[in-house]
Protein backbone atom coordinates (compact mmCIF):
# COMPACT_ATOMS: atom_id res chain seq x y z
CA UNK A 1 0.00 0.00 0.00
CA UNK A 2 1.24 3.55 -1.16
CA UNK A 3 1.81 5.62 2.25
CA UNK A 4 0.35 8.76 2.66
CA UNK A 5 2.31 11.62 0.55
CA UNK A 6 2.22 14.80 2.40
CA UNK A 7 5.87 16.32 0.48
CA UNK A 8 7.74 16.12 -2.07
CA UNK A 9 10.11 13.87 -0.86
CA UNK A 10 7.40 11.72 -0.33
CA UNK A 11 7.27 10.93 -3.73
CA UNK A 12 10.59 11.05 -4.17
CA UNK A 13 11.33 7.82 -2.14
CA UNK A 14 8.18 6.40 -4.04
CA UNK A 15 9.77 7.48 -7.24
CA UNK A 16 13.00 6.26 -6.19
CA UNK A 17 11.26 2.37 -5.65
CA UNK A 18 9.26 2.60 -8.83
CA UNK A 19 12.22 3.98 -11.37
CA UNK A 20 14.64 1.78 -12.80
CA UNK A 21 17.55 2.33 -11.43
CA UNK A 22 19.27 4.41 -14.65
CA UNK A 23 16.87 6.86 -15.30
CA UNK A 24 15.85 7.63 -11.72
CA UNK A 25 19.55 8.71 -11.70
CA UNK A 26 19.95 10.57 -14.47
CA UNK A 27 17.28 12.78 -13.23
CA UNK A 28 18.27 12.78 -9.53
CA UNK A 29 22.43 13.86 -10.09
CA UNK A 30 24.69 16.03 -11.01
CA UNK A 31 27.94 16.49 -12.21
CA UNK A 32 31.34 15.35 -11.04
CA UNK A 33 31.61 15.40 -7.68
CA UNK A 34 27.49 16.92 -7.43
CA UNK A 35 28.55 19.82 -5.08
CA UNK A 36 26.67 22.07 -6.85
CA UNK A 37 23.36 19.61 -7.61
CA UNK A 38 23.53 19.70 -3.41
CA UNK A 39 23.73 23.42 -2.90
CA UNK A 40 20.61 24.33 -4.93
CA UNK A 41 18.89 22.77 -2.31
CA UNK A 42 20.90 23.31 0.88
CA UNK A 43 21.44 26.98 -0.17
CA UNK A 44 17.65 28.18 0.43
CA UNK A 45 18.03 26.65 4.11
CA UNK A 46 20.13 30.01 4.58
CA UNK A 47 17.22 32.21 3.77
CA UNK A 48 14.44 33.22 6.88
CA UNK A 49 10.89 34.36 6.35
CA UNK A 50 9.29 36.77 8.78
CA UNK A 51 6.41 35.37 10.66
CA UNK A 52 3.79 38.30 10.56
CA UNK A 53 0.72 37.85 12.98
CA UNK A 54 -2.88 39.63 13.55
CA UNK A 55 -3.02 40.27 9.88
CA UNK A 56 -5.52 39.79 7.45
CA UNK A 57 -5.20 35.90 5.88
CA UNK A 58 -8.59 36.18 3.91
CA UNK A 59 -8.68 36.01 0.24
CA UNK A 60 -5.17 34.94 -0.91
CA UNK A 61 -4.20 34.78 -4.39
CA UNK A 62 -1.48 33.25 -6.33
CA UNK A 63 -2.35 34.23 -9.75
CA UNK A 64 0.24 35.46 -11.87
CA UNK A 65 1.34 36.16 -15.41
CA UNK A 66 4.50 34.00 -16.73
CA UNK A 67 6.01 35.60 -19.89
CA UNK A 68 2.38 36.92 -20.57
CA UNK A 69 0.21 33.88 -20.20
CA UNK A 70 -1.89 33.43 -17.40
CA UNK A 71 -0.74 31.30 -14.38
CA UNK A 72 -2.46 29.91 -11.16
CA UNK A 73 0.60 30.66 -9.32
CA UNK A 74 4.45 31.73 -10.09
CA UNK A 75 5.21 27.72 -11.43
CA UNK A 76 5.85 25.93 -14.71
CA UNK A 77 7.01 22.89 -15.45
CA UNK A 78 10.64 23.12 -16.73
CA UNK A 79 12.14 20.72 -19.55
CA UNK A 80 13.72 17.42 -18.27
CA UNK A 81 14.99 15.53 -21.39
CA UNK A 82 13.42 11.42 -21.43
CA UNK A 83 10.73 12.39 -18.94
CA UNK A 84 8.78 8.92 -20.64
CA UNK A 85 11.54 6.97 -19.10
CA UNK A 86 10.11 8.11 -15.70
CA UNK A 87 6.86 6.67 -16.68
CA UNK A 88 5.36 5.61 -20.28
CA UNK A 89 4.17 8.65 -21.82
CA UNK A 90 5.71 10.48 -19.25
CA UNK A 91 5.69 14.14 -21.36
CA UNK A 92 1.88 13.79 -22.32
CA UNK A 93 1.25 13.35 -19.17
CA UNK A 94 2.91 15.90 -17.21
CA UNK A 95 1.70 18.59 -19.61
CA UNK A 96 -2.26 17.08 -19.11
CA UNK A 97 -1.59 17.78 -15.51
CA UNK A 98 0.25 20.90 -15.59
CA UNK A 99 -2.89 22.38 -17.60
CA UNK A 100 -4.99 20.94 -15.27
CA UNK A 101 -3.27 22.57 -12.75
CA UNK A 102 -3.35 26.36 -15.00
CA UNK A 103 0.34 26.61 -15.23
CA UNK A 104 3.27 26.24 -18.15
CA UNK A 105 4.59 23.17 -19.25
CA UNK A 106 7.99 22.97 -20.89
CA UNK A 107 8.60 20.16 -23.59
CA UNK A 108 12.44 19.36 -23.55
CA UNK A 109 14.18 18.64 -27.06
CA UNK A 110 15.60 15.11 -25.63
CA UNK A 111 11.57 14.26 -24.94
CA UNK A 112 10.15 10.74 -25.66
CA UNK A 113 6.87 11.74 -26.77
CA UNK A 114 7.16 13.98 -29.83
CA UNK A 115 5.98 17.93 -29.65
CA UNK A 116 2.96 16.60 -31.95
CA UNK A 117 2.10 13.58 -29.61
CA UNK A 118 2.23 16.49 -26.81
CA UNK A 119 -0.10 18.52 -28.49
CA UNK A 120 -2.47 16.42 -29.65
CA UNK A 121 -2.70 15.18 -25.68
CA UNK A 122 -3.09 18.47 -24.03
CA UNK A 123 -5.68 21.59 -24.73
CA UNK A 124 -3.43 23.71 -23.35
CA UNK A 125 -0.38 25.60 -25.43
CA UNK A 126 3.14 24.71 -23.99
CA UNK A 127 6.76 25.89 -24.50
CA UNK A 128 9.14 24.22 -26.20
CA UNK A 129 12.81 23.98 -25.44
CA UNK A 130 15.51 24.13 -27.55
CA UNK A 131 19.49 23.94 -28.03
CA UNK A 132 21.89 25.67 -30.17
CA UNK A 133 22.83 23.08 -32.71
CA UNK A 134 25.37 22.89 -35.76
CA UNK A 135 22.68 21.02 -38.13
CA UNK A 136 20.86 24.83 -38.34
CA UNK A 137 18.20 23.13 -40.63
CA UNK A 138 17.77 20.10 -38.19
CA UNK A 139 17.05 23.41 -35.31
CA UNK A 140 14.85 25.34 -38.24
CA UNK A 141 12.40 22.52 -38.48
CA UNK A 142 12.24 21.89 -34.61
CA UNK A 143 10.88 25.78 -34.71
CA UNK A 144 8.51 25.60 -37.65
CA UNK A 145 7.45 22.13 -35.87
CA UNK A 146 6.67 24.07 -32.61
CA UNK A 147 5.07 26.48 -34.02
CA UNK A 148 2.64 24.15 -36.33
CA UNK A 149 2.17 22.92 -32.85
CA UNK A 150 0.48 26.02 -31.42
CA UNK A 151 3.45 26.28 -28.53
CA UNK A 152 3.56 29.69 -27.05
CA UNK A 153 7.10 30.30 -26.09
CA UNK A 154 10.44 29.04 -27.23
CA UNK A 155 13.15 28.42 -24.62
CA UNK A 156 16.29 28.80 -25.87
CA UNK A 157 18.90 26.80 -23.42
CA UNK A 158 22.38 28.13 -23.60
CA UNK A 159 24.12 26.39 -21.18
CA UNK A 160 24.84 23.11 -23.28
CA UNK A 161 27.36 23.55 -25.45
CA UNK A 162 29.25 20.58 -24.07
CA UNK A 163 27.95 18.13 -21.57
CA UNK A 164 29.47 18.04 -17.88
CA UNK A 165 30.51 14.55 -16.80
CA UNK A 166 27.48 12.59 -15.09
CA UNK A 167 29.24 9.67 -13.13
CA UNK A 168 26.06 7.97 -12.52
CA UNK A 169 25.06 7.97 -15.67
CA UNK A 170 28.46 6.37 -17.25
CA UNK A 171 27.74 3.66 -14.12
CA UNK A 172 24.89 2.86 -15.02
CA UNK A 173 25.06 2.56 -18.79
CA UNK A 174 22.23 4.99 -19.23
CA UNK A 175 20.26 4.17 -22.70
CA UNK A 176 16.89 4.04 -23.89
CA UNK A 177 15.20 1.55 -23.58
CA UNK A 178 17.10 0.29 -21.23
CA UNK A 179 20.40 -2.51 -23.21
CA UNK A 180 19.38 -6.17 -21.41
CA UNK A 181 22.17 -6.82 -19.14
CA UNK A 182 22.04 -8.32 -16.20
CA UNK A 183 22.34 -6.26 -13.92
CA UNK A 184 20.14 -3.93 -15.92
CA UNK A 185 17.12 -7.01 -16.16
CA UNK A 186 17.73 -7.78 -12.26
CA UNK A 187 16.64 -3.99 -11.59
CA UNK A 188 13.61 -4.21 -14.34
CA UNK A 189 12.40 -7.15 -12.36
CA UNK A 190 11.98 -5.48 -9.30
CA UNK A 191 9.82 -2.52 -11.08
CA UNK A 192 6.83 -4.57 -12.78
CA UNK A 193 4.52 -1.86 -12.24
CA UNK A 194 7.40 0.67 -14.69
CA UNK A 195 7.58 -2.75 -17.17
CA UNK A 196 3.97 -3.09 -17.10
CA UNK A 197 3.18 0.52 -18.63
CA UNK A 198 6.45 0.74 -20.39
CA UNK A 199 4.90 -2.46 -22.41
CA UNK A 200 1.91 -1.07 -23.27
CA UNK A 201 3.18 2.47 -25.24
CA UNK A 202 5.31 2.73 -28.50
CA UNK A 203 6.98 6.07 -27.41
CA UNK A 204 10.61 4.39 -26.24
CA UNK A 205 12.87 6.46 -28.54
CA UNK A 206 13.24 9.72 -29.26
CA UNK A 207 10.10 11.84 -30.54
CA UNK A 208 12.00 14.74 -31.82
CA UNK A 209 14.61 13.15 -33.44
CA UNK A 210 14.03 9.62 -34.09
CA UNK A 211 12.62 9.93 -38.29
CA UNK A 212 13.82 13.28 -38.26
CA UNK A 213 17.21 12.78 -37.79
CA UNK A 214 19.03 10.03 -39.95
CA UNK A 215 20.62 7.33 -37.70
CA UNK A 216 19.34 8.20 -34.16
CA UNK A 217 17.60 5.34 -33.19
CA UNK A 218 19.00 4.97 -29.50
CA UNK A 219 20.28 6.57 -26.65
CA UNK A 220 24.21 5.51 -28.01
CA UNK A 221 23.89 6.93 -31.11
CA UNK A 222 21.87 10.13 -29.45
CA UNK A 223 25.04 10.54 -27.26
CA UNK A 224 27.44 10.42 -30.19
CA UNK A 225 24.83 13.06 -32.58
CA UNK A 226 24.39 15.24 -29.64
CA UNK A 227 28.75 15.53 -28.64
CA UNK A 228 28.66 16.27 -32.49
CA UNK A 229 25.73 18.24 -32.70
CA UNK A 230 25.85 21.01 -29.43
CA UNK A 231 27.60 24.02 -30.61
CA UNK A 232 30.75 25.36 -28.95
CA UNK A 233 31.20 27.80 -30.87
CA UNK A 234 27.63 29.28 -29.51
CA UNK A 235 27.37 33.16 -29.38
CA UNK A 236 24.82 35.65 -28.81
CA UNK A 237 24.49 36.14 -32.29
CA UNK A 238 22.55 32.78 -32.38
CA UNK A 239 20.21 34.08 -30.46
CA UNK A 240 19.06 36.72 -33.14
CA UNK A 241 18.68 33.88 -35.44
CA UNK A 242 16.49 31.75 -33.46
CA UNK A 243 14.32 35.24 -32.72
CA UNK A 244 14.11 35.76 -36.36
CA UNK A 245 13.07 32.49 -36.75
CA UNK A 246 10.84 32.00 -34.16
CA UNK A 247 9.04 35.15 -34.17
CA UNK A 248 7.18 34.74 -30.68
CA UNK A 249 8.28 34.91 -27.12
CA UNK A 250 11.85 34.13 -26.68
CA UNK A 251 13.17 32.64 -23.21
CA UNK A 252 17.16 32.26 -22.25
CA UNK A 253 17.50 29.60 -20.33
CA UNK A 254 20.96 28.65 -18.52
CA UNK A 255 21.88 32.09 -17.05
CA UNK A 256 24.24 32.52 -14.19
CA UNK A 257 26.12 35.27 -14.43
CA UNK A 258 25.09 39.19 -13.70
CA UNK A 259 27.13 39.57 -17.39
CA UNK A 260 25.40 37.20 -18.92
CA UNK A 261 21.88 38.34 -17.66
CA UNK A 262 22.75 41.91 -19.19
CA UNK A 263 23.57 40.84 -22.23
CA UNK A 264 20.17 38.74 -22.65
CA UNK A 265 18.66 41.68 -21.35
CA UNK A 266 19.98 43.26 -24.65
CA UNK A 267 18.87 40.53 -27.10
CA UNK A 268 15.34 41.80 -26.76
CA UNK A 269 14.49 38.42 -25.55
CA UNK A 270 10.84 38.32 -23.48
CA UNK A 271 12.53 36.22 -20.33
CA UNK A 272 15.60 34.84 -18.92
CA UNK A 273 16.29 31.51 -16.28
CA UNK A 274 18.51 31.36 -13.80
CA UNK A 275 19.84 28.31 -13.93
CA UNK A 276 22.81 26.10 -13.61
CA UNK A 277 20.96 23.15 -15.45
CA UNK A 278 20.21 21.33 -12.18
CA UNK A 279 23.70 20.98 -10.83
CA UNK A 280 24.20 18.61 -14.15
CA UNK A 281 26.77 21.26 -15.89
CA UNK A 282 29.35 23.26 -14.04
CA UNK A 283 30.13 21.70 -10.92
CA UNK A 284 31.56 23.96 -8.63
CA UNK A 285 28.97 26.97 -9.86
CA UNK A 286 27.06 28.47 -7.28
CA UNK A 287 23.41 27.77 -7.07
CA UNK A 288 21.08 29.24 -8.37
CA UNK A 289 19.07 30.76 -5.44
CA UNK A 290 22.12 32.15 -4.72
CA UNK A 291 22.55 33.79 -8.09
CA UNK A 292 19.41 35.55 -8.60
CA UNK A 293 19.39 38.47 -6.33
CA UNK A 294 22.98 39.98 -8.16
CA UNK A 295 21.36 39.26 -11.41
CA UNK A 296 17.90 40.88 -10.60
CA UNK A 297 19.90 43.56 -9.76
CA UNK A 298 21.51 43.77 -13.18
CA UNK A 299 18.73 43.36 -15.10
CA UNK A 300 15.75 45.02 -12.75
CA UNK A 301 12.58 45.49 -15.19
CA UNK A 302 14.28 45.26 -18.63
CA UNK A 303 13.32 40.92 -18.57
CA UNK A 304 11.43 39.08 -17.18
CA UNK A 305 13.41 37.02 -14.05
CA UNK A 306 12.36 33.24 -13.56
CA UNK A 307 14.90 30.59 -12.11
CA UNK A 308 15.25 27.46 -11.40
CA UNK A 309 17.30 24.45 -9.11
CA UNK A 310 16.43 23.19 -5.82
CA UNK A 311 13.00 24.28 -5.50
CA UNK A 312 11.76 21.53 -3.26
CA UNK A 313 8.50 23.06 -1.43
CA UNK A 314 5.97 26.32 -1.23
CA UNK A 315 9.04 28.12 0.98
CA UNK A 316 11.56 27.76 -1.48
CA UNK A 317 8.93 28.94 -4.12
CA UNK A 318 8.21 32.04 -2.13
CA UNK A 319 11.80 32.82 -1.14
CA UNK A 320 12.30 33.00 -4.66
CA UNK A 321 9.89 35.45 -5.40
CA UNK A 322 11.10 37.57 -2.58
CA UNK A 323 14.05 37.72 -3.85
CA UNK A 324 12.73 38.90 -7.44
CA UNK A 325 11.98 35.83 -9.34
CA UNK A 326 9.21 36.35 -11.52
CA UNK A 327 8.27 32.74 -10.89
CA UNK A 328 9.97 28.95 -11.06
CA UNK A 329 10.71 26.16 -13.03
CA UNK A 330 10.19 22.53 -11.25
CA UNK A 331 12.37 20.16 -12.34
CA UNK A 332 12.72 17.21 -9.98
CA UNK A 333 10.08 17.93 -8.07
CA UNK A 334 7.92 17.10 -11.44
CA UNK A 335 9.82 14.30 -12.15
CA UNK A 336 9.24 12.85 -8.72
CA UNK A 337 5.69 12.87 -8.76
CA UNK A 338 5.15 11.69 -12.37
CA UNK A 339 7.97 8.52 -11.64
CA UNK A 340 5.79 7.65 -8.15
CA UNK A 341 1.83 8.02 -9.85
CA UNK A 342 2.27 8.98 -13.29
CA UNK A 343 -0.09 12.21 -14.33
CA UNK A 344 -1.77 11.60 -10.83
CA UNK A 345 1.41 12.19 -9.47
CA UNK A 346 2.35 15.34 -10.86
CA UNK A 347 -0.94 16.38 -9.59
CA UNK A 348 0.18 15.88 -6.36
CA UNK A 349 3.14 17.58 -6.64
CA UNK A 350 1.68 20.66 -7.82
CA UNK A 351 -1.22 20.78 -5.47
CA UNK A 352 1.75 20.57 -2.46
CA UNK A 353 3.52 22.68 -3.62
CA UNK A 354 0.47 25.26 -3.86
CA UNK A 355 -0.78 24.12 -0.56
CA UNK A 356 2.95 25.10 0.88
CA UNK A 357 3.07 28.41 -1.10
CA UNK A 358 -0.47 29.79 0.06
CA UNK A 359 -0.04 29.23 3.76
CA UNK A 360 3.44 30.48 3.70
CA UNK A 361 2.63 33.86 1.96
CA UNK A 362 -0.37 33.87 4.83
CA UNK A 363 2.01 33.21 7.67
CA UNK A 364 4.58 35.64 5.91
CA UNK A 365 1.21 38.33 6.28
CA UNK A 366 0.33 38.91 2.68
CA UNK A 367 -2.80 37.47 0.60
CA UNK A 368 -1.31 38.30 -2.74
CA UNK A 369 1.85 36.83 -4.58
CA UNK A 370 2.32 40.00 -6.59
CA UNK A 371 2.66 41.71 -3.22
CA UNK A 372 5.73 39.26 -1.85
CA UNK A 373 9.50 41.05 -1.86
CA UNK A 374 12.25 41.07 -0.10
CA UNK A 375 10.16 42.40 3.04
CA UNK A 376 9.20 38.85 3.92
CA UNK A 377 12.56 38.13 4.39
CA UNK A 378 14.60 37.25 7.80
CA UNK A 379 18.04 36.84 5.76
CA UNK A 380 19.71 36.93 2.60
CA UNK A 381 21.70 34.21 1.47
CA UNK A 382 25.17 33.69 1.27
CA UNK A 383 25.94 35.67 -1.87
CA UNK A 384 28.86 34.31 -4.28
CA UNK A 385 31.99 36.30 -4.70
CA UNK A 386 31.48 37.74 -8.15
CA UNK A 387 28.36 38.59 -6.96
CA UNK A 388 29.14 41.04 -4.49
CA UNK A 389 31.94 43.05 -7.00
Amino acid sequence: MTKMITCIEDLRLLAKRRVPRMFYDYADSGSWTESTYRANSRDFEAIKLRQRVAVDMTDRSLATTLVGHDATMPVAVAPVGMLGMQHADGEILAARAAAKAGVPFTLSTMSNCSIEDVARHSDRPFWFQIYVMRDRDFSDRLIDRAKAAGCSALVLTLDLQILGQRHKDIRNGLSTPPKPTLANLLNLASKPRWCWNMARTPRRSFGNIAGHVEGVADMGSLSSWTASQFDPCLSWDDVKRFQDRWQGKLILKGILDPEDADNAARTGAEAIIVSNHGGRQLDGAPSSISALPAIVDVVGDSIEVLMDGGIRSGQDIIKAIALGAKGILLGRSITYGLGAMGEAGVLVALDILRKELDTTMALCGLRDIKDVDARILASAPLQPEFARR
